[in-house]
């Protein structure tokens, strides 16, 4: 993410004496990445940022997985996961329940109401979809708004806390915790950063903080998950901080948490079917995470507007299905809320019967968020106890000339 910014007090000359009205330093931290030949942040701190007093084990939510084997499609219905829980009592990270993972990704599915601990993915980026709901996701570089239909990017190691609007209802929230960084496309960037004119989406719609937050504390808990042994090779810590966490009076860089909102996306369309790739938002290491929104369909006086049969024979692909009517999947009881797994190996395509009715069909409604591996996909806990055993059989037929 190449687009600079700068909030909050900063000194001319970076890494010169900063002082407060008292005359005490600033303590200047840079946060970079990929051993700091990448992008980075200055954040310059009241307190000192590597100051803690305590460490314990944090028991992390089973991350175990289950490979799917035998191979099959597999249809989950993520509503029925928390169909039984208090959202008051639930928050977006601890509350999270994994459906599938793989060693560069995870997916998983929460719905919840109560703030959040404070908390720090030290594993990868992580791109949290908002299918409903309101608030502000707390940072050490500020506060972030969100709202229904965000992505909300967050880097890797970057303290935060969500706090749903419960005025607005419980927030659904379909976070990919990657193990690496997720970033535009490289295909829609310049050499030197920019989103080019073919982009779907350009700087306007990202939107990140816009002024410091700075809390008062002492011994303040922060939960950490980082490599490890465990699950997956994650585990988690519970490190206790001398003093808060958000006590950055301002900073400057091209690394900071923000915010997409997928009604900005413009789609591409054709007079024939488009492919995957155009319908693609963000990427990380083996995977790509796309979108499809509503939009005009194909033109052409023949054309098949719903998607033809395929073998994406390099990758699983993951569609969760968001809003609207989701022309493809008709027939197979896929509804709002649902995700479906085609694993490669597998062809996979429209139901059949959605084929004909498609034909003459000009505009989709439908939204879509699409997540593709390059590594196989298992089955997390969440994913097991979701799962619609009769999705897999629902193409079943006879020859055309049978």
């Amino acid at each position: 993410m190449a687009h600079y910014r700068s909030v909050g007090q900063i000194p001319p000359k970076r890494h010169t004496q900063f002082r407060t009205d008292d005359g005490a330093l600033h303590r200047e931290e840079l946060m970079g990445e990929e051993g700091f030949s990448s992008d980075s942040s200055l954040l310059y701190h009241l307190g000192v940022p590597s100051g803690i007093v305590a460490s314990e084990i944090w028991d992390l939510p089973d991350h175990a997985t289950t490979a799917n084997h035998p191979l099959k499609p597999r249809h989950l219905k993520l509503p029925q996961l928390f169909a039984d829980a208090d959202p008051a009592a639930t928050d977006l990270v601890t509350g999270r329940r994994l459906v599938l993972g793989n060693g560069d990704v995870r997916i998983a599915y929460t719905v919840g109401s109560a703030p959040s601990p404070l908390y720090r993915n030290a594993i990868g980026d992580e791109c949290v979809f908002i299918e409903s709901g309101s608030g502000v996701v707390e940072t050490v570089f500020g506060v972030l708004a969100f709202r229904t239909g965000d992505y909300v990017i967050i880097p890797r190691a970057t303290t935060h806390r969500w706090v749903p609007d419960a005025s607005t209802g419980a927030v659904k929230a379909y976070a990919i915790e990657s193990n690496s960084h997720v970033a535009p496309p490289k295909r829609y960037l310049s050499r030197y950063g920019q989103l080019l004119e073919h982009a779907p989406y350009c700087e306007r719609d990202l939107h990140g903080p816009t002024e410091p937050l700075l809390v008062d504390g002492t011994d303040v808990e922060v939960l950490v998950k980082h490599r490890g042994s465990g699950p997956n090779g994650i585990v988690g810590s519970r490190m206790t901080y001398d003093t808060h966490p958000f006590d950055v009076v301002g900073w400057d860089g091209c690394l900071y948490p923000y915010t997409f909102n997928v009604s900005d996306y413009e789609p591409i369309t054709g007079r024939v079917h488009q492919p995957p790739p155009v319908h693609q938002v963000f990427e990380g290491h083996n995977f790509v995470i796309c979108n499809f929104v509503p939009r005009k369909v194909d033109y052409h006086p023949l054309a098949i507007p719903v998607p033809y049969f395929h073998s994406n024979v390099d990758s699983d692909e993951v569609m969760f299905y968001v809003d609207g009517d989701y022309e493809a999947r008709k027939g197979s009881g896929i509804a709002v809320g649902s995700i479906s797994l085609h694993p490669g190996g597998y062809a996979h395509g429209p139901q059949p019967s959605a084929i004909e009715a498609s034909l003459g069909v000009e505009a989709f409604d439908e939204l879509a968020v699409m997540v593709d591996t390059f590594r196989p996909l298992e089955l997390g806990e969440g994913g097991l106890a979701a799962e619609d055993d009769a999705y897999a059989w629902s193409w079943a037929g006879r020859r055309l000339d049978s």
